[in-house]
């Protein structure tokens, strides 16, 4: 062991700093499998202090730092480069529920608490944490923040963003930004906790964040509704608003394909039906359940007389539909490789882009298979294309070219090309062409300002 590793052995006790080859290999591995690096060693810090004195060892060593929360990004975020040089700072024993305030309405949390332990511990006092992903039993608060997580209640709650009122973090020379207030009015000079949510870890490593809470609702209504075009099913999100307003929680656009890998990969999620395309919506209440499914049934009936629905009579049921949703990506993963895509257009513009998109890749790559799902209630899109040739062979050798198409695509309807998974390796010099030059400038003077080293997470964002 080296000095410098002894020094880290020193601040997290020697059970925590982890060196086992096959320990390292798979925290060097990303979820897609897609991105493979090196690393030193996994310190596990048992407290803020101690992510703040590895911050300061890593800087004297002059070794980077990757802070990896539950390793679910699908952009390589979380992965060290080839180096071998970085520090993985694991945050999985700090899962402190620090504050819990049912009359503020806020949960102070610290990093490493999974996204399903605060949605428990809301629950347990009667409220609501509304972050809703499929990776939920496994994403950390800390990458939630860090990739400003979306999922599929934004429609309503909005992102993380807008769930955070507070939040404490070691900056890159170790020191601790302590910003944890449950203030929803707070003027007081820059907003910093903004420049870290959504950074990535290379401005700096959350440790902690207060989060808002909201009531639980007391009555849901979920429905699985055929749609025969993206077209059709935005008609539909504007009625339902018009007839439900914010109580329209989530809806969420599934193809027929997504559908048919389901049956083919995963027999569990079996699909009721087969439509060309569907919508999966949920509506949030107080007050009788019933009433609200009885609202929910007629709006349908008047709306869409001739359409195959399910509506949800129990939480079993509930959870069954949501499932069909959640598994979309496992199915697809099983199914093969893909060129993934994390768009997000206005939703005035969502339609033609898919219309336009789908035309254009299939007359670059005939016969490619486009699997389109997602949060369509804020225009955000999983665009996955794969078999650009037989048998999806050499299938990123055409990324260049795919992703060339579907983003220019996405900019010239108005769109960006990451709406909620980060930018990471996988998207990192694909900003240089779509972002404007002023946009860059500026966010390099940040990093410089605050990492003028740049030990914290290298290689990602920018």
């Amino acid at each position: 062991m080296t000095t410098w590793l002894d020094s880290v052995a020193g601040i997290v006790g020697p059970r925590h700093l982890i060196t086992d080859p096959d320990t390292l290999a798979a925290a060097c591995l990303d979820w897609r499998g897609r991105y493979r690096g090196r690393a030193q060693a996994i310190a596990r810090p048992g407290s803020t202090a101690e992510v703040a004195a590895l911050v300061r060892a890593c800087v004297a060593a002059g070794a980077p730092i990757v802070p990896q929360g539950g390793n679910t990004s699908h952009c390589g975020a979380a992965t060290p480069d080839d180096s071998g040089r970085a520090l993985i700072i694991q945050l999985h024993r700090m899962q402190a529920l620090r504050a819990v305030d049912a009359d503020n309405n806020t949960l102070t949390a610290e990093a490493g608490c999974t996204l399903a332990q605060v949605q428990d511990a809301a629950a347990g006092v009667g409220r609501l944490f509304p972050l809703s992903l499929a990776s939920e039993g496994s994403c950390q608060i800390g990458g939630n923040l860090a990739t400003n997580a979306g999922g599929v209640a934004v429609l309503r709650y909005g992102p993380m963003r807008e769930l955070t009122l507070g939040l404490e973090a070691v900056l890159p020379d170790g020191s601790v930004l302590d910003s944890l207030s449950g203030l929803r009015k707070n003027n007081t000079g820059y907003d910093l906790k903004q420049l870290l949510i959504g950074a990535e870890g290379t401005l700096g490593i959350i440790t902690a964040a207060t989060l808002k809470l909201f009531p639980a609702p007391e009555a849901t209504a979920t429905a699985l509704v055929e749609v025969s075009n993206p077209a059709d099913a935005l008609a539909l999100l504007h009625a339902l608003q018009a007839r439900f307003g914010d109580r329209l929680t989530a809806f969420e656009l599934i193809s027929g394909l997504c559908l048919q890998l389901l049956a083919r990969h995963l027999p569990d999620a079996r699909p009721p039906f087969m439509p060309p395309w569907c919508v999966l919506l949920e509506l949030n209440d107080g007050g009788d359940e019933a009433v609200l499914n009885q609202a929910l049934a007629e709006a349908l009936c008047a709306l869409r007389p001739q359409a195959d629905a399910v509506l949800a009579r129990h939480a079993r049921e509930r959870a069954q539909l949501w499932t069909l949703r959640e598994q979309i990506s496992e199915a697809q993963k099983r199914d093969g490789p893909s060129i993934k895509h994390d768009i997000a257009v206005p939703l005035s513009q969502l339609a033609r882009f898919i219309e336009r998109a789908d035309a254009a890749l299939q007359q670059a790559f005939p016969g490619c298979r486009v699997v389109c799902f997602g949060h369509v209630g804020d225009g955000n899109l999983h665009y996955n294309v794969s078999f650009t040739r037989p048998d999806n062979v050499d299938l990123f050798d055409d990324e260049p070219a795919v992703n060339t198409l579907v983003y220019d695509l996405v900019y010239a309807h108005g769109g960006t090309l990451s709406a909620e998974h980060g930018i990471g390796q996988l998207k990192r010099d694909w900003l240089r062409r779509y972002l404007p030059p002023a946009n860059l400038a500026a966010m390099r003077a940040v990093k410089q300002a605050l990492d003028p080293l740049g030990l914290m997470n290298p290689g990602k964002v920018l």
